[in-house]
């Protein structure tokens, strides 16, 4: 592989030293001047009726600036997807937790004694909490425009799917069911916002896709999206669940209404209740095979729960249907979904976007076919992997592809065989493997790419502005190593800037797995760009051409000779006076080789690359108790070029955690139309006590595509692992577990029924 100087070293994240020392300003530690606290009255039902609010006595206490319901709003219904949003309920509830009303005070505590204080008269109405009791004729309709609650329905077909599965020596078909879990970040969802003199709204915010969130609320608080600009400062991680939220909007409406600056952020209880969980999904698969291995056909049925609001289920369940179609040379494949209203919280975005779930499913499917077949499950992967420059069934090029090397890397690293067929009694090792996407046409409709300005000052500072969104995981670093490496200059001589609509580049946001690919390339174009313009001055400075400058280790040399150079500073100080002070400016921007997909077939290249993967877990199930520990587990993922080795360990590394959480601990309970644990207390995530040994291995074939040969690596690192470990229970015991998270008392209860 080609040796870089940046490109490819491990850095620690360049805010690391900050965040462990206790100094970086997440949004919630922000103090404006004259800043109101906020707080929401939510709804104790999940459906009802509102008859009548009084905000009288909530109005006189002592502190409270505001106080504001619906009445206060442009009354637009909105939606980034779906316009089926209110800031407020309007005339009824449909989820507990729903937004009724809010209050702006002075600190928060007066603000909570005054929510205590506003009167809401309530009519219960019926309820459905489960999405396939919510499509039966006569159960009470979420919202009553919708028919059968049915929000959104999605098919595609390629093929002979009946012919096809007819015709197959083998066929598998189950139902299978994900569950809803919390994204369990740090920092709640929650905003700073102010309005201007001009009436001008300005967010502070935690937000993976600052442009976008910001032509939603344009709509929904009346006015033209030059009235908004959003800044986003360091914030306390997403994992897909930060986009658009009406706790934002509200913040707003309350800093309209007083003419000060409001901070509004959930308590951890009304996060659980009240944000964006995964949209949990009843997935129905046949899936068929010849006796020699080679899949034939594949039908699902796909049915996700949208809560309350459908934000962005609808594209969710579209991804679940098909992503997965891509990762195996399918020829015949058919999938319908439904996206259906229920009333509960309303579900979003969670690393993985529906593509995690499928997989789940059909891992699980093929591990049923290689056992019915005789066959080892790494040997089917193989035989069916789609591979290097070839053509999906819907259309995707895949240009760059590891599969088959992570299988062997994996098998290798876990002792696949050895353990496979030494077995010991309820030990068990299994298998997964996942295809992603690094951008998804699909998604971004209006455009697909990335844009990016690198600025370089008379004093030699570097300063990168982008469109996208760093959560936490390693943005800023990465972008900042792809400059120093176009540029020439070491790493600590690159700063990122913070995004800020104002002044970043249109950019879409951190999702679909996109930052590195996309932004990447966008700030590569725009490094080499202001390369260009240093070039020509470093060449008058060196009497040479400017096709023959170079600059390495912060210095620019002539071509074969560099013996005389002249320093980046030097460079970029003749640059600025040589412009009357003004600096050097980079602009560029990534043009990317998708297809927007046809409406009816699906047909189009939605990405530039594709990520691949293959995980392996080894599991012991204890047959007193139930309780299954995962001892050992290895990733092996196709990332391209990796271009901060360090950091893409720590995100495969942090997926599989997140993984083995959704596996074996986390489920959002509901009793009565309430979650019933909306606490850390009660609601289990990992901990260093639960997460095994991870070793991570990065297959690294050099995307043609991406920056510096880089793909995307951020929700691939979560989308096999639950598959590995349900696989490796099921070679443990012979129990195929079809419902997350697995618990040890269906495991029990599995282990009695058949005498063990």
């Amino acid at each position: 592989m080609e040796k870089f100087d940046v490109v490819g070293k491990s850095y620690p994240q360049l805010d690391a030293m900050e965040k462990a020392g206790g100094k970086t300003k997440f949004v919630s530690d922000l103090v404006l001047p004259n800043m109101l606290h906020g707080r929401i009255l939510r709804s104790p039902f999940p459906h009802a009726r509102i008859l009548h609010i009084d905000t009288s006595r909530a109005e006189k206490v002592r502190g409270v600036k505001a106080v504001v319901t619906y009445a206060d709003t442009p009354g637009v219904k909105f939606g980034p997807r779906t316009e089926d949003w209110t800031i407020f309920a309007k005339d009824k509830v449909r989820f507990c937790g729903d937004e009724v009303a809010a209050v702006a005070a002075t600190d928060e505590d007066v603000a909570e004694e005054a929510l205590e204080l506003i009167g809401v008269e309530y009519e219960e109405l019926p309820f459905v909490e489960d999405p396939m009791e919510a499509m039966m004729p006569g159960a009470p309709l979420v919202h009553e425009d919708k028919p059968l609650n049915i929000a959104a329905e999605f098919k595609v077909e390629a093929g002979n799917v009946d012919e096809a599965l007819r015709n197959s020596d083998v066929v598998y078909g189950d139902q299978y069911y994900t569950n809803q879990v919390y994204q369990a970040y740090l920092e709640p969802m929650g905003s700073i916002v102010d309005v201007d003199p001009s009436g001008r709204f300005i967010f502070w915010v935690g937000t993976q896709i600052p442009n976008m969130m910001r032509l939603t609320y344009a709509k929904a608080l009346n006015v033209s999206p030059d009235q908004i600009r959003i800044i986003v400062p360091d914030y306390g991680g997403a994992f897909g669940a930060k986009m658009e939220h009406n706790s934002h909007l509200i913040a707003a409406v309350l800093a309209k209404k007083t003419g000060r600056p409001v901070r509004l952020f959930n308590t951890r209880h009304d996060d659980f209740i009240a944000g964006n969980p995964r949209v949990p999904m009843y997935i129905d698969i046949k899936l068929g095979a010849t006796r020699e291995g080679l899949l034939t056909g594949k039908d699902v049925r796909v049915v996700g729960g949208a809560g309350a609001r459908v934000v962005y289920a609808q594209a969710i369940v579209a991804t679940a249907c098909y992503r997965v179609d891509s990762l195996y040379r399918f020829q015949h494949v058919r999938a319908k979904g439904y996206t259906v209203y229920t009333n509960t919280v309303p579900t979003s975005c969670f690393r993985g976007f529906g593509n995690s779930q499928m997989t789940f499913v059909l891992e699980s499917a093929l591990d049923m076919i290689a056992d019915r077949l005789g066959m080892d499950p790494a040997e089917l992967r193989v035989k069916n992997g789609i591979g290097p420059d070839e053509l999906s069934i819907h259309g995707w090029k895949i240009q760059s592809c590891g599969l088959k090397d992570c299988v062997e890397k994996a098998v290798e690293r876990a002792r696949w065989k050895e353990k496979r067929e030494g077995k010991k009694p309820y030990r068990g090792i299994g298998l997964s493997c996942c295809n992603h996407v690094s951008g998804n046409r699909a998604f971004s409709r209006d455009f697909d790419g990335g844009a990016g300005m690198v600025r370089v000052g008379r004093d030699g500072r570097i300063s990168v502005y982008h469109g996208e969104s760093d959560m936490g995981q390693g943005q800023k670093t990465t972008f900042a190593q792809i400059v120093a490496e176009r540029l020439g200059v070491p790493l600590e001589m690159v700063h990122v800037a913070t995004v800020d609509t104002d002044i970043s580049p249109f950019g879409m946001g951190s999702f679909a797995t996109r930052g590195t690919l996309m932004g990447g390339n966008g700030v590569l174009l725009a490094a080499a760009d202001a390369f260009r313009q240093l070039a020509l001055v470093a060449a008058e400075m060196l009497e040479a051409n400017p096709e023959d400058i170079e600059c390495r280790q912060g210095r620019f040399f002539v071509k074969g000779s560099p013996t005389t150079s002249k320093s980046f500073r030097e460079v970029a100080e003749q640059a600025a006076l040589s412009r009357k002070g003004a600096p050097v400016v980079g602009n560029g921007f990534y043009s990317p080789p998708t297809v927007l997909p046809d409406p009816e077939t699906k047909h189009g290249n939605i990405s530039p690359a594709y990520p691949f993967a293959c995980q392996i877990a080894e599991v012991e199930v204890d047959p007193e108790t139930g309780l299954v520990t995962v001892l050992d587990f290895t990733a092996a993922h196709d990332v391209g070029r990796a271009v901060n080795p360090m950091a893409t360990e720590g995100q495969i590394q942090g997926g599989v955690a997140q993984g083995l959480g959704w596996a074996l601990m986390e489920d959002m309970a509901t009793e009565k139309g309430r979650i019933i644990n909306p606490d850390f207390l009660d609601y289990l995530v990992p901990t260093s006590l639960d997460v095994p040994d991870i070793k991570a291995i990065l297959v690294e074939p050099v995307e043609p595509n991406g920056p510096y040969g880089a793909k995307g690596i951020g929700e691939p690192a979560l989308n096999p692992s639950m598959s590995a470990i349900t696989n490796a229970i099921y070679h443990a015991t012979g129990i195929r577990v079809k419902k997350l998270p697995v618990s040890s008392e269906m495991i029990l209860e599995e282990l009695k029924g058949r005498g063990s």
